[in-house]
């Protein structure tokens, strides 16, 4: 029988493009049975050891530890007919306080897509498609991000995909609430995504130093290895900014709001097209005419930026 709790949590399947499906799952440490439970971080495995050459991770949800994935969102693809996984992408759930409350973070984590499969655009669809749907289940509140990497690729598209990304485009500014959630999340939750004790932070230049010795040492690259981005700015940063003999990487925050779930849209849906016109335009009634009825009504959650006045 479901729970309140387990019935407020994800548990959907989308399409992710031609002949695959995507399962994505909110904290399935507490909204699944163990048998689907270890069927799901079973699918998860299969992928990674797909992908890596030296052996499996040693850390967080491959693990199948039931604390780690109920701070877990897990996205799942698989092929439609074989059901054969093929992709999987894990974001884990960060508690934070910022201005005195409790906050929570999404941090972007391990995205493998299998050798076979890759080139089809999944990575985006797995980072963009899940972060979209779980802001329109928090009721279209901007959700905090972060994301640790030294894959320009990644870099680029955090900075390209959400709102208020630091490090990011050039000219991206440091705020002191990048400040004191940086802070945080290496003082509380660098266990998450891999990262030892004894790694530095530079909190000038979010740089996470000698990162690659809490368990994902697997994951390490050098700066040739490391797929690049599109767009040239992305990998001349992370070349001047990390140190890839050490094993550096880049700790970025921002948020997906309106103007980020717009964007992604965009990337799935051209503006030129009809799926495109009308999804913009559902974005643009939800923000002007339906969140503010939805917020008011819910007495259990602040207004935030969609109160018409501030105090």
């Amino acid at each position: 029988m479901s729970t309140p709790l387990t019935m407020r949590m994800l548990d959907t399947t989308v399409s992710a493009g031609p002949g695959l499906r995507s399962r994505i799952v909110e904290r399935p440490g507490l909204t699944l049975a163990p048998a689907d439970l270890a069927a799901l971080v079973e699918d998860v495995r299969s992928v990674a050891r797909s992908v890596l050459s030296d052996g499996d991770l040693t850390y967080g949800i491959f693990s199948g530890n039931k604390e780690t994935l109920s701070r877990t969102v897990l996205t799942v693809v698989y092929e439609k007919k074989s059901g054969r996984p093929v992709a999987f992408n894990s974001l884990a759930i960060l508690d934070a306080d910022l201005g005195g409350r409790s906050v929570e973070i999404l941090h972007l984590g391990l995205v493998m897509v299998r050798p076979d499969v890759r080139g089809s655009g999944l990575s985006a669809t797995l980072y963009g498609m899940t972060c979209v749907l779980l802001f329109v289940r928090r009721q279209c509140r901007a959700v905090l991000v972060s994301s640790v990497t030294q894959v320009p690729a990644v870099v680029g598209m955090v900075a390209e995909t959400f709102s208020d990304v630091y490090p990011g485009r050039p000219g991206a500014r440091r705020s002191f609430q990048h400040e004191r959630l940086a802070h945080q999340i290496m003082g509380r939750w660098r266990h998450a995504f891999g990262v030892g004790d004894e790694a530095g932070f530079n909190a000038d230049r979010f740089v996470i130093t000698d990162a690659y010795t809490g368990g994902s040492d697997e994951l390490k690259k050098s700066f040739d290895s490391a797929a690049k981005h599109r767009i040239d700015i992305y990998n001349d940063l992370c070349a001047v900014e990390l140190d890839y003999d050490r094993g550096d990487d880049l700790l970025q925050i921002g948020q997906i709001d309106m103007r980020a779930a717009s964007r992604y849209l965009a990337k799935v849906a051209p503006p030129d097209t009809v799926l495109g016109l009308l999804g913009r335009f559902a974005l643009l009634m939800i923000r002007a005419a339906l969140l503010p009825l939805v917020h008011w009504l819910d007495h259990t959650q602040p207004w935030g930026s969609l109160r018409a006045w501030k105090t």
